[in-house]
């Protein structure tokens, strides 16, 4: 039985080549499914052909009809997303989400008016009344508050929430919202950025400490090359030393002060450059 998920990627059959484009095999009507589902032309892949399967991303289109595209949303059902309003009407407030049709936030879904022009971050899914896919910046609403099942140092994928006196929150895999420390992070970052974070800590109460990754000891010859060729640029000499603040090293090379010290000790033991409090040199052997 074929299932098909509105607002997400299917894998669906081509039963029907038109002039207009294609049909894809969305189920039997009579078993809930939607019949039919259009791909028109100007989606259609080189080659495409009968019994071929297709991944296309399905929605309703401007006259609420089910269609494909192969066409890449800026977010799914399920997902949040920093998104421009490019339309605000009586209905609510229209998202370009790099698709024809624009996404509908309601009044009801907007913790604050909504102006023309400006992002903001949102939560996309499909209405249970109306089955239209919609958004919401009632963020909070859509955070799962269950346990969380990370392990301790495991990679992911965020999108920076919100800053607060501490630091930022943010959102992870799409699911639950973590804390990354102001002394964990070496450059501002901004509401709806997109970070790679690490899981430091996961607390009894459920909350989730997080950390900007750091480069490993196999990152360290590429940082080196990055920093000798940064020399040579500037006549031998690098304002940056022992004494340099964290958020300026990071804004230069993206690394931890302590990354760029390993790599300055690297250096400096096979005699490539000179290490004062304030800056470093170019040995002469090196210039």
């Amino acid at each position: 039985m074929v299932k098909v998920n509105i607002g997400q990627f299917n894998r669906l059959t081509i039963t029907k080549m038109v002039d207009f484009g294609l049909y894809l095999d969305g189920g039997d009507e009579i078993r809930q499914g939607w019949g039919e589902i259009l791909l028109p032309a100007r989606y259609v892949p080189e080659n495409a052909e009968v019994g071929q399967a297709i991944d296309v991303f399905v929605y309703f289109d401007s006259e609420d009809q089910i269609i494909a595209t192969t066409e890449k949303p800026k977010a799914c059902v399920g997902q949040f997303a920093y998104l421009k309003v490019v339309d605000v009407n009586a209905a609510g407030a229209f998202l370009d989400w790099g698709l024809p049709k624009d996404l509908l936030v309601p009044y009801a879904e907007q913790t604050r008016k909504m102006r023309q022009g400006e992002h903001y971050l949102v939560y996309v899914y499909q209405d249970d009344e109306s089955e239209r896919i919609t958004a919401s910046s009632k963020i909070n609403r859509f955070l799962n508050t269950h346990l969380p099942e990370y392990l301790v140092g495991e990679l992911l994928q965020g999108i920076v929430m919100a800053e607060t006196d501490i630091g930022y929150k943010v959102i992870i895999n799409h699911r639950h919202s973590g804390m990354l420390y102001y002394n964990e992070v070496f450059t501002p970052l901004r509401i709806g950025q997109t970070v790679t974070v690490n899981i430091k800590k996961i607390r009894d109460d459920g909350k989730i400490d997080l950390l900007m990754p750091q480069a490993d000891k196999n990152d360290l010859s590429e940082l080196e090359n990055a920093i000798l060729q940064d020399l040579k640029l500037n006549n031998g000499v690098l304002c940056l030393g022992d004494k340099t603040p964290p958020d300026v090293i990071y804004q230069r090379f993206s690394v931890s002060k302590k990354n760029f010290k390993r790599a300055l000790s690297r250096l400096y033991k096979q005699r490539m450059i000179t290490v004062e409090p304030q800056r470093i040199c170019l040995t002469e052997r090196q210039k």
